[in-house]
């Protein structure tokens, strides 16, 4: 198939490095990496995700969980490849090695499932062949792009890979040929430059695939050319979500690092609710936090902001959450400024992604009405007037990014990469997890992570905007700044002092 040429199953012999090397870097849990596929002169023909879904006992061995799915949209699903296909397969940690596989194949009017078990060699097959360097093992679709990727990729190298794809045997031979900088719709990146040459009983072609030249070895561009058209798969979105653990385990209460008034904290609770499809994120429906926002000199709040998780429901034909915010200044600035803002976002429930967004802005004398109906999976926004705005897929607006924010791992130094809408253009946020710290919200000193947050403009840090997550669980916004022509604002979560009981 097409889509299945962008990753092919591997066995692996190199030269220039050694035999088999094998790092366990991109099999790290709750990594989700998202992609745009463009073919021929259709700019978003598919997209492909690919997740670290689990760690555990599976199958009775020890195993890494791999998901991946990828579906074809638009024209290309409507006339040429209506494909809408999930796989799932275990690996060995140590190996990556798959053992097991599931794969639910969708094309037009075909639906199949099939599984089967991986690499159970016999006899002298068992047995590696240290002479020829090659590493015994089979591959499918979807372990390829992990085992391509914990190969070192060392300057010079040339890797050897057999796969074998659909009953398709093919020959890969990646040669790394230098470095280079990749410029994508989610910012820029420093990459290691492969030419792959593959090879079939029936056909051969050649494929260029730019890796970050890090550990993780993320695939941020694959280019190339097959007899129907060329095809790229470009990266649209990179990041952890938050994954199940192996076994339930209780959600710790944010406590004060110091309370020098010897009064406990109540944190916000998260209050009871349908947790259908909340379970695993670090809100539920009804949560509402509330923010005092501060100015330099200026000893009152000068505005309070509201932020809640409306019910799940059925919104524009779409099962989502609402999520709202509504934001205006005190009397404290108002002899200055008038404010009153309100913002809507009717998101996923799984994916948190936006697929209607609404602003209300009365600033002054100014006003402002918008709505935007968003297709994450053409890759398109459509605002009221039926213009269209072209966004990568897995774009975000401000309200949904709030809370997306809170389910990426954030340990410093991680950094993760997300698209956003900023007055209606499609903008990279990079967030960084600079470090942890102790901070002090009223009276309270709580355990927060600091997170910049920049944009990949030319002045990407314009407005210095950083924010403070709780350290646990809830990762709840403690505290949001940013520079603006009156200076630094703060805005603080509002946590009530409580009495013992």
């Amino acid at each position: 198939m097409v889509l299945g040429a962008l990753a092919f199953p591997s066995l692996a012999q190199q030269t220039g490095d050694q035999t088999g090397s094998f790092s366990p870097t991109p099999y790290k849990l709750g990594e989700r990496l998202t992609y745009n596929i463009t073919f021929s002169n259709f700019i978003s023909a598919a997209h492909v995700e690919l997740l670290v879904s689990g760690r555990g006992t599976f199958f009775g061995r020890e195993g890494v969980q791999l998901k991946g799915h990828v579906e074809t949209t638009g024209v290309v699903n409507a006339a040429l490849f209506a494909i809408n296909n999930d796989y799932i397969t275990y690996v060995d940690p140590e190996t990556g090695l798959p053992y097991q596989s599931q794969q639910t194949i969708r094309e037009a009017s075909r639906t199949s499932e099939s599984s089967a078990e991986l690499n159970q060699p016999a006899g002298t097959a068992a047995i590696p062949d240290r002479r020829s360097g090659e590493v015994i093992g089979t591959y499918d679709f979807l372990t390829t792009v992990y085992r391509v990727r914990s190969l070192p990729l060392a300057a010079g190298s040339t890797y050897q890979l057999t796969a074998r794809n659909e009953n398709q045997n093919y020959q890969l031979e990646i040669k790394v040929t230098g470095k280079k900088s990749i410029k994508t719709n989610v910012g820029s990146f420093n990459t290691i430059a492969t030419l792959v040459r593959v090879k079939s009983d029936s056909d051969s072609s050649n494929w260029k695939a730019y890796f970050s030249d890090d550990e993780r070895h993320v695939p941020i561009l694959i280019s190339g050319r097959i007899s129907s058209g060329t095809i790229d798969a470009e990266l649209a979105g990179s990041g952890f979500v938050a994954t199940p653990p192996p076994a339930p385990a209780p959600t710790p209460v944010v406590q004060p690092a110091a309370q020098p008034s010897g009064t406990p904290v109540k944190i916000p609770a998260t209050p009871a609710g349908d947790d259908s499809d909340t379970r695993d994120l670090p809100f539920k429906v009804g949560e509402q936090l509330n923010y005092q926002v501060f100015l330099p000199n200026i000893q009152q709040p000068v505005a309070a902001a509201s932020f809640q998780v409306r019910a799940k429901s059925k919104y524009f034909d779409h099962d989502g959450f609402l999520f709202t915010v509504n934001a205006q200044t005190t009397n404290a600035l108002q002899k200055l400024f008038v404010a009153n803002d309100t913002m809507k976002s009717y998101v996923d429930p799984k994916t948190l992604l936006p697929f209607q967004s609404e602003l209300t802005l009365q600033e002054g004398r100014r006003r402002l009405n918008t709505k935007l109906t968003i297709n994450q999976d053409y890759g398109s926004a459509t605002t009221e007037t039926g213009s269209k705005i072209e966004i990568p897929v897995g774009t975000h607006d401000y309200l949904s990014f709030f809370y997306v924010l809170r389910t990426f791992v954030l340990n410093p130094p991680k950094r993760n990469a997300i698209s956003i809408l900023v007055n209606n253009q499609p903008k990279t946020l990079f967030l960084t997890a600079v470090k942890k710290e102790t901070i002090q919200i009223g009276s309270q000193s709580i355990a927060a992570i600091q997170i910049s947050l920049t944009t990949d403009d030319a002045q990407g840090d314009k407005f210095q905007l950083r924010t403070w997550l709780s350290d646990d669980k809830r990762r709840l916004p403690l505290r949001l700044t940013a520079m603006t022509e009156l200076g630094l604002l703060r805005a603080d979560l509002a946590i009530i002092p409580v009495t013992n009981q």
